[in-house]
This record gives structure tokens, sequence and C-alpha cells, in this order.
């Protein structure tokens, strides 16, 4: 007996036989405890990992409302699908899965790292894609923390502001911070909206930090470049800086940042302090992007 579905109702029984394979456990979220009229994870759990809309995932799984490119990366990963899973997906979604290219490693010149340890206490990072964290200076490990103790995956700094209790905590203006972060990040979609890498960072962030979560499914986006950053720092006590940041203009997937304060002021004295604890130059660091097959 043939079967005579259409491409988009079967799209819709295939996701739900993927979603009935797993379990909130399996997806790192917490059960609710209540009884389950279906196996597996309900429509509003895949949403959730998905950062869509319950109502918008169930019009695709109903097969009333075709799924974009943006969304089909975000089930692939939400779903835990594998490479033969996924082809089928775009295949029945009548779309060509985006190619997953190696990414290239980025790295940073020496002669960069030696530019950043030559702004002496002022703190600076060289920011890759998706905020990774490919340099820094001394200061920056003073101000932050020392990211050289972190393995490269580790070294985001979304992540670390959303995820990590002492970054969080030394921002006095947090939730900025945390917005303007994600409205950043938002923007990296736009040129790469099926990066697989990408997507698994924001999912990592909208399962684990409920702020991240709403401040994401906002759309918010911003190409902010300067500004004044408010810490608290448990050495030096508050600190007001100015921060500036400029795209390379060799690399528009690196950023600078500066952090400065007024010379002779308290701040300027208190981060002399600060890098006084941390002498030692940064070291070359490894690049924070791996690549993926």
């Amino acid at each position: 007996m043939s079967d005579t579905r259409s491409p988009r109702s079967e799209l819709g029984a295939f996701l739900k036989a993927r979603r009935a394979e797993l379990t909130p456990a399996m997806v790192g979220l917490a059960d609710d405890g209540t009884v389950r009229r279906v196996p597996g994870l309900r429509r509003d759990e895949v949403a959730r990992l998905a950062t869509m809309s319950t109502g918008y995932y169930t019009r695709i799984e109903q097969g009333r409302l075709p799924a974009s490119a943006t969304a089909l990366a975000s089930l692939v990963r939400a779903l835990r699908l594998d490479e033969a899973q996924r082809a089928y997906l775009y295949e029945l979604a009548g779309r060509a899965p985006a190619m997953r290219r190696r990414s290239s490693a980025q790295k940073v010149r020496p002669s960069v790292q030696r530019m950043l340890d030559a702004l002496g206490h002022s703190p600076a990072i060289v920011f890759g894609r998706y905020t990774d964290i490919l340099a820094w200076n001394a200061a920056a490990a003073a101000l932050y923390r020392d990211f050289a103790e972190l393995k490269p995956a580790e070294r985001n700094y979304t992540r670390m502001l959303f995820l990590d209790p002492v970054m969080r905590a030394l921002y006095v203006d947090w939730e900025d911070a945390g917005r303007i972060s994600a409205a950043t990040l938002r923007m990296a979609t736009a040129d790469n909206p099926d990066d697989p890498r990408l997507a698994a960072l924001v999912g990592e962030l909208s399962v684990r930090s409920p702020e991240f979560r709403e401040w994401w499914n906002g759309r918010i986006v911003t190409d902010l470049t300067s500004g004044t950053k408010r810490y608290r720092h448990p050495l030096t006590g508050p600190l007001t800086l100015e921060c500036d940041t400029w795209t390379s203009p060799n690399n528009p997937d690196v950023m600078f940042m500066i952090l400065t304060a007024e010379p002779g002021s308290p701040e300027d004295n208190a981060l002399r302090i600060l890098s006084s604890w941390n002498t030692a130059p940064a070291p070359t660091t490894q690049p924070a992007d791996t690549p993926h097959d």
C-alpha cells in the first residue's frame, strides 16, 4: 500500500517520531513531574529548545506552516538529529540543507598580542565569532579572570556572562550587559543562520538561562561600539570605565575592546593596582573556535 501523505504531513509525523525518542533529561530539561499523555518531549519543550514559540512549532508539526531555514536548523539541534535525519528533514521541507563546512580556526597574530600587552594597565580583549575570546592582556585577566585557566571552547564572553556567577556578579548593570550581549549575538544570525556552532551556543544559553531566552526571543539587535561599563570588583570596589570597540579592518569576524579611565582618576589608579596583581603577560591563545565536520 503506497503512502500518499504530503511531504508537509510527513514532516510533521517525522518531527513527532523524533521528539517521542527524547526525554527531558536527555536534553537538559527538568521534568516537572506531570503525567505525560505521550512519550518523549512535549511540543512546548521542543519549542523551548529550538527558541521558537509553541504556536509556531505546532503549526509546523501540523503541516499548517512551512518551516524556514532558520527553524529547520534549530529543530535539527533541538531534536539531536544525525546527518541522515537532517538531510531527510530538509528534503521533506523542500529546502536544500546548508553545507556543513569546516570552520576555520581563528587565531591572532603575535603582533596583535604585543599590541594588547603594550596597553599596560588598560584591559583589552580581542573577540572572534560569536564573542569568542581570542586574546587578552594581563589587565583584562586581572579585571575579569585568567581566561587561560578555561578550555578554549569555554572562552566565550556571552556564555560566561550568563552562566558564570563570578562574571555575573562583576557587573553592576548586569541586565544591560546581558541584553547587549544577546543582541550582539543575534546580529550574527543574519549572516550565519544555519551555523551549527551558533545554534549550539544559543541552544545551551536558552535552556540554562531564562534571561537569555527572554531577550533572545525578543529579537533585539545592536551594533553598539562605545559606552560606559560599571563593575564591582572584589579587590578595588566600584569601577566605572569607558569602553570602546571596533571591528578589524582586515576581518569583520574580529573585534577589539579596550577599557580606559581618565589618567590620574581613582579608576585609573584602581586599574594600576589590579594590573600589579597580574603582571605576567597573557599567553598566546589557542583558537576558541574548534573545527566542525
